[in-house]
């Protein structure tokens, strides 16, 4: 059994590349722009866990919008498991937004 080193950068990347195609409905900015992604964990067995958070709790996209990143994310070959964690401490804030996000809300 061969025992194949993966590089967790690069995964990263590729993480980060798919996840900023899913958008928030409400919002013409992607949700690691927006900065509803606190943290991305990638294991050497290839297994990611997302930390994420909403703009609010009773955001209507609660349910889907986790579900459509832990899938986007599972779907990247490289990928074992994905498993997406909801968390609202911190709090979102629109403090957490990229530049970018920022600029394209015309809030700059």
């Amino acid at each position: 059994m061969s025992t194949e080193t993966i590089n967790t950068t690069e995964l990263g990347d590729k993480i980060v590349k798919v996840i900023k195609t899913v958008y928030d409905p409400e919002i013409p900015v992607d949700v690691y722009e927006l900065g509803l992604i606190y943290d991305v964990f990638v294991n050497e067995d290839r297994e990611v866990k997302i930390l994420m958070t909403l703009t609010t709790p009773n955001c209507p996209v609660a349910e889907s919008l986790p579900q459509e990143v832990e899938d986007k994310v599972k779907s990247i070959k490289m990928v074992k498991d994905a498993e997406v964690e909801i968390t609202f401490d911190p709090p979102w804030s629109q403090d957490l937004m990229s530049e970018e996000a920022k600029l394209e809300l015309g809030m700059l």
